[in-house]
């Protein structure tokens, strides 16, 4: 078992209260999107990016970082608190509320180009952050966790995420293998169309495998990926019934925004590490050295410590205020927010990145995940250095 850092240990869940922050982003949302519709100043749609990328960075090198962990005993009682499940649950219809207000306003206003491209953004922002909900919730045992699970992914139309990310990334992370990894040099446009495709692909397959197991084809009601799917396919038929086939362009739009959303944060996990491969050649169980973390405060509320990575691997199934810091993960310079921002430019993100892998294996790249395209170049920059 790996060692926790402790610089505190807590009784009692410091942060409780400001955990009201997850289920605020999609509120403060929807009222950026009702104050366009009072004052027809389409600036207000600008509210999400701004959020996203301006300020909720500014608070999280503001604020600071909580590297404290809950006692045990704190524990035992945070997992069976429901405050703290009805705070993800929270999220879900007003997911879907910010998501219809934002097909209304497509099919009941005429609005230029320009604001028509922020309103995807803003609606996309509240499903993309959703994706986080979903995920949080697809990894409990509770039946009705795992359907609101698939509710919250129906808006970005990424319903297979529930398949792939429980059963597939948590079995391959920090592997070649693993479409949701990224390599060490390669950008977040290359890594963009693999994971996108790599992704929808493994959780067609592991589907495909558990039906046989039970005797049923993949074409079944019982496919998971199947009842995603359809989930979307009638939010989406709603609105196109409610308010005309217009939405539809928006509705797909906002969800692929939201679906990038999740995979530039995907991008930042894991960038560059690797799990090493024991005496029988197979990969060793994943450890607090294969995820990258960051307690940056901000980022952490609002994302259900999704930060703190290493020990969402290590224990799946732990609720997010229960999640804890672990000194030997690799730390991120930022939080996510910030890191999203920065990996959309290549250049800025290998400077910034890639010295940290090399010093995290001890200048050596060749234990990095490397990306093949990139290897020439990365053994030229790195082959001989000691981290630096």
């Amino acid at each position: 078992m790996s060692t926790l850092s402790q610089p505190l240990k807590t009784d009692v869940d410091e942060k409780r209260r400001l955990w009201l922050w997850s289920p605020a982003v999609p509120v403060t949302f929807i009222a950026a999107t009702l104050m366009y519709t009072w004052t027809g100043h389409w600036w207000w749609l600008l509210y999400a990016p701004l959020v996203i990328h301006v300020l909720i960075p500014v608070l999280d090198q503001t604020l600071g970082e909580d590297a404290s962990n809950p006692t045990d005993e704190a524990v035992a009682r945070m997992e069976t608190d429901v405050y703290y499940r009805a705070l993800v649950w929270a999220y879900v219809p007003s997911q879907i509320i910010g998501t219809a207000l934002g097909a209304w306003l497509v099919a009941m206003q005429s609005m230029p180009w320009y604001a028509y491209a922020a309103l995807v953004f803003l609606v996309g922002a509240i499903n993309g952050v959703g994706i986080g909900t979903g995920h949080e919730l697809g990894h409990k045992k509770e039946k009705w966790d795992q359907w609101l699970s698939k509710l919250a992914l129906a808006p970005s139309l990424y319903g297979h995420f529930y398949v792939e990310h429980n059963r597939g990334h948590h079995k391959n992370v920090a592997t070649p293998g693993d479409p949701a990894s990224a390599r060490m040099g390669e950008s977040f446009w290359a890594f963009l169309p693999r994971t996108v495709i790599g992704s929808l692909r493994s959780a067609w397959q592991l589907e495909k495998l558990r039906l046989a197991r039970q005797g049923h084809g993949v074409w079944n009601i019982r496919n998971d990926n199947l009842q995603a799917w359809a989930m979307t396919v009638v939010f989406f038929g709603a609105l196109a019934l409610w308010l005309g086939w217009v939405v539809l362009p928006f509705l797909l739009l906002q969800g692929v925004y939201a679906a990038s959303m999740l995979e530039s944060v995907n991008y930042v996990e894991h960038y560059g590490l690797l799990r090493a491969k024991d005496a029988e050649g197979a990969y060793v169980r994943c450890a607090p050295e294969h995820s990258w973390n960051s307690n940056h405060i901000v980022g952490n509320l609002i994302l259900y410590h999704l930060q703190r990575h290493s020990d969402h691997h290590a224990n799946p199934s732990r609720r997010y205020q229960s999640l804890r810091h672990f000194e030997e993960a690799p730390q991120l310079p930022s939080g996510y927010a910030a890191l999203i921002t920065v990996a959309y430019v290549p250049s800025l993100w290998f400077a910034m990145m890639d010295h940290r892998v090399i010093k995290h294996y001890g200048g050596d790249v060749h234990r990095a995940n490397v990306h093949p395209p990139a290897t020439q170049r990365l053994i030229a920059r790195w082959g001989r250095n000691t981290a630096n």
